[in-house]
């Protein structure tokens, strides 16, 4: 049966040919990441038992306690601390600040502004629900260069003696511009600490793990935090998040998401274990498969006529690309494209819709196994100017492809191409 239209299938055949050896460069980094996770593995004896279940306080559950140790060792840190309590990125992002912040002491970005759901979490005047500036932890941001570089005119004379947790936010978020390299991240942490090593740097890895060979804890970042319905989860995890980095800064982040002198050692793990377990050991080579898909989305909507970022050719640090679209009627047909071509859910047709957390109408596709599951195929977009649309995930390459040629014909069936 003839999914799309003979002109369409050719063009995919076309792309597929010139994408060819970028596909072989994922295939690589897929490699070292999987022989990574597998030998963290074994150097901690991981065991069926590790996945039994746990109750009431939880107290010496091994399984929690060696998938900490796993963490860590994939990570190239100190600690981790890794839990179904987390309940999205944005709270174990907050949970990490409000460990290592107190009151007096300063957050400053250097990355320009954050992710529209850390909005809330910082705070504005009079908001009262409990944000940073709530509990007298201020906040400052150092706004990207035109090129989408940092500025380290701007970060160098913003640091002040009240300055204590250094902000990086590795993926673009809503922005249109390149997201953080690894190595980035490390020249940024080697001129942040020759200011003032005693700086905190903490950085948000969402949607970042696993897309390269290093981790930003690998190249000196003091604390990282990410979700488990991202990328490490590998599709499997049902909810829950991370934080890795020095021993005491998780510790404190411990101390935050249950009691001061609780931390990490209580908290059953409610049946998750084994699902975060075997969703780690499946991460690199499903997040593979969603670059793999990334890159044929960027040259084949490069094609049509679009302008995207990452180009096909470029690197790849995250899962997320971003395609500029001419006006909302492409950008709304893009992600309506992509909910049809859904396993689950292809039925709906998403619209436009305040969502709590951002601050414009935005507009998702999301026919996931897991709710807001970004490893798989999904698409969202602020309805505003200018009209960029982010696509990440796909459990599959095929079923990437399938996301992106669905999009192509349903812009040619309204007569947008």
């Amino acid at each position: 049966m003839a999914r799309f239209t003979e002109e369409i299938e050719q063009e995919m055949i076309a792309i597929e040919h010139q994408i060819k050896d970028r596909i072989q460069t994922v295939d690589h980094i897929v490699d070292l990441n999987q022989w990574k996770v597998i030998d963290a593995f074994q150097n901690h004896h991981v065991s069926d038992f590790h996945f039994a279940g746990s109750t009431g306080y939880a107290y010496n559950d091994r399984g929690r306690e060696v998938l900490d140790l796993v963490y860590a060792d994939v990570f190239g840190a100190e600690a981790a601390l890794v839990r179904p309590h987390f309940a999205s990125g944005t709270h174990t992002i907050s949970t990490a600040l409000f460990g290592v912040l107190r009151p007096g002491d300063e957050l400053f970005y250097i990355t320009g502004r954050p992710y529209d759901t850390l909005h809330k979490v910082i705070g504005a005047a009079g908001d009262g629900h409990g944000s940073l500036l709530d509990f007298g932890i201020t906040y400052r941001e150092a706004a990207l260069q035109e090129d989408g570089n940092v500025d380290w005119v701007a970060i160098e004379n913003g640091i002040t003696p009240a300055t204590k947790v250094i902000g990086i936010q590795r993926s673009r978020g809503y922005d249109w511009r390149s997201s953080f390299t690894v190595e980035q991240i490390g020249e940024m942490v080697r001129r942040i600490k020759a200011i003032n090593p005693k700086l905190i740097v903490f950085v948000d890895n969402c949607y970042g793990e696993f897309t390269e060979e290093y981790e930003p804890t690998n190249v000196g970042a003091d604390l990282i935090a990410g979700s488990l319905i991202k990328n490490p989860g590998g599709g499997i995890a049902e909810t829950g998040g991370y934080i890795c980095g020095k021993k005491e800064l998780v510790e404190l982040a411990a101390y935050r998401l249950t009691a001061p002198g609780i931390g990490g050692e209580v908290g059953a793990m409610m049946g998750t274990t084994r699902g975060i377990y075997q969703g780690l050991f499946l991460a690199p080579t499903l997040v593979g498969q969603a670059i793999k898909g990334s890159i044929f989305a960027a040259a084949m909507f490069e094609k049509v006529g679009f302008v995207t970022k990452p180009a096909w050719h470029e690197k790849r640090t995250d899962l997320i690309q971003a395609i500029s679209f001419t006006g909302p009627e492409h950008l709304i047909a893009f992600v309506q494209g992509i909910q049809l071509a859904a396993a689950v859910d292809s039925h709906v047709v998403p619209e436009p819709w305040e969502m709590p957390g951002y601050e414009h109408p935005v507009i998702m596709a999301a026919g996931t196994f897991i709710q807001g599951g970004s490893l798989e195929l999904s698409a969202d977009a602020p309805i505003r100017e200018p009209y960029i649309g982010y696509m990440q995930g796909g459990l599959t390459y095929a079923h990437v492809k399938y996301g992106v040629l669905k999009t192509i014909q349903v812009m040619k069936d309204r007569n947008l191409l």
